[in-house]
């Protein structure tokens, strides 16, 4: 599920004398120097073979970053951004900026997992179909013509080929365990780091939770939780209807529900508490229901627009290569025959309950970018589960109330069945929490400077 930590920050206040990055520099790590505009940060590459196995030559370089030094009286602070498909390392400055006590105690360590940043996976008509969406859906071509350009290359992009990834960059860096802090996907990441390496974590921090186990592929719970969203924006705002009741009638009278559910989904990035009178997304779903289909049509089609967006800022090629390698499906795994899956999907739609998912309905699970990404994608190595179910480390979950990405109910269910977590549900907050809450942050600095008993 992808976030972005933020929109670019300004420039980072009262910055120190830049140290030598020799002194930063660790022997696993190769070409250290300065981060582009940010001379107190060290850059360096970390190379790892593509296939660990070894029947496929060749070996891929990711940038890291490091910010402080390796006596930081709290240890080393993993940072893991979301996607898949966003690099680590442009965000160095925007973490600095929301968690800036913590890093006085943390030395911190981001990095561009295999296939995103200056070495992203890049498939143009993918690319430029979704951008970073996970819902907007893409053409067949667009995805079949992806999995082509990287051959079997494809089947080096799972989240536990970027754990081991994590733990030769743990050994580079001299550490003998380290705290991690993940959002969205990033969530997924640590935690199954978490569950391959248990004494290698001392902390985790999980913001914007993505289900362990890779469930989650329909979106049921999210296109459910939208009535609750929208009804608490109506009720805060006094706005004297039903938007929900509105949404379910123009979404059955237009077919538009996975535009629709597109928009709301950034919307709980950007405008969680639906009040921003730019976007005006209550009235018009109202007006819609009316009869004015004019604004909510315009919105929907501008949030699913053609991308922008260059693979080094977000990379849709890997995000489908490790979306597809790492789900769950209706069809069974990544290996599936291409074949049968249009009808595995068609039934696990047939299944879902229409009051799960109203107001939307349930054609609109099976509709959207998820599964249909996924379903041509060729059949490829499924990701490796984890050794391990259960995270025996002190673990911090974080979710915002409003977050239609990553529902609230994925955090509660977590927390259920984790010994030491700690459940922190930010009232109107959307995706994201600790870069676009401040008691999202506050929240994650408390417990990373917090003392473990």
């Amino acid at each position: 599920m992808s976030s972005a930590p933020g929109a670019a920050p300004a420039p980072y206040p009262s910055v120190p004398t830049a140290p030598s990055t020799a002194s930063l520099a660790a022997p696993g790590l190769t070409d250290p120097r300065p981060c582009p505009g940010q001379t107190d940060v060290t850059c360096a590459d970390l190379t790892v073979p593509l296939d660990r196995a070894g029947a496929v030559p060749g070996t891929l370089k990711l940038q890291t970053a490091v910010f402080g030094t390796a006596d930081a009286p709290r240890g080393t602070l993993l940072f893991l951004t979301g996607g898949p498909g966003q690099p680590g390392v442009p965000f160095v400055q925007r973490i600095r900026e929301r968690l800036p006590e913590a890093l006085a105690q943390y030395r911190l360590v981001m990095i561009d997992q295999r296939g995103t940043g200056s070495a992203a996976v890049d498939c143009p008509q993918l690319q430029t179909e979704v951008g970073s969406s996970d819902t907007v859906a893409p053409t067949p071509g667009a995805v079949t013509a992806c999995a082509q350009s990287l051959g079997a290359n494809r089947n080096f992009y799972t989240t536990a080929d970027t754990v081991a990834d994590l733990e030769d960059l743990r050994r580079a860096l001299g550490v003998g365990s380290w705290t991690l802090d993940g959002v969205s996907y990033g969530t997924f990441t640590a935690g199954q780091y978490a569950l391959t390496h248990p004494h290698r974590v001392r902390k985790l921090v999980l913001d914007s939770v993505v289900p362990l186990d890779g469930a989650g592929v329909l979106y049921e719970d999210a296109l459910g939780h939208s009535a609750r969203v929208l009804r608490t924006a109506c009720r805060e705002q006094g706005c004297g209807f039903d938007p929900a009741r509105d949404l379910a009638t123009v979404v059955r009278r237009d077919g538009n529900g996975v535009g629709v559910f597109n928009l709301l989904v950034i919307a709980s990035i950007i405008d969680p508490k639906l009040d921003n009178p730019r976007f005006g997304i209550l009235g018009a779903i109202h007006a819609s229901a009316s009869g004015d289909r004019a604004r909510l049509d315009g919105l929907v089609a501008g949030f699913s627009a053609p991308s922008d967006e260059p693979p080094s800022e977000f990379s849709s090629g890997l995000h489908a290569a490790t979306l597809c390698a790492d789900s769950s499906w209706p069809w069974g795994d990544a290996a599936a025959p291409a074949e049968r899956r249009e009808q595995a999907l068609n039934r696990a739609v047939r299944r879902i309950r229409p009051a799960a998912v109203w107001p939307f309905e349930p054609e609109t699970a099976g509709a959207q970018g998820i599964p249909r990404t996924c379903l041509p994608w060729p059949p490829s190595r499924p990701n490796q589960a984890a050794p391990r179910r259960t995270l025996t480390m002190p673990v911090l979950i974080l979710a915002g109330d409003r977050d239609l990405s990553t529902p609230v109910r994925w955090a509660r269910d977590l927390a259920s069945v984790t010994p030491r977590a700690e459940l922190v549900v930010l009232a109107g907050a959307g995706h994201s929490t600790q870069s676009r809450s401040d008691a999202g942050a506050r929240a994650a600095e408390e417990f990373l400077l917090r003392r473990t008993k």
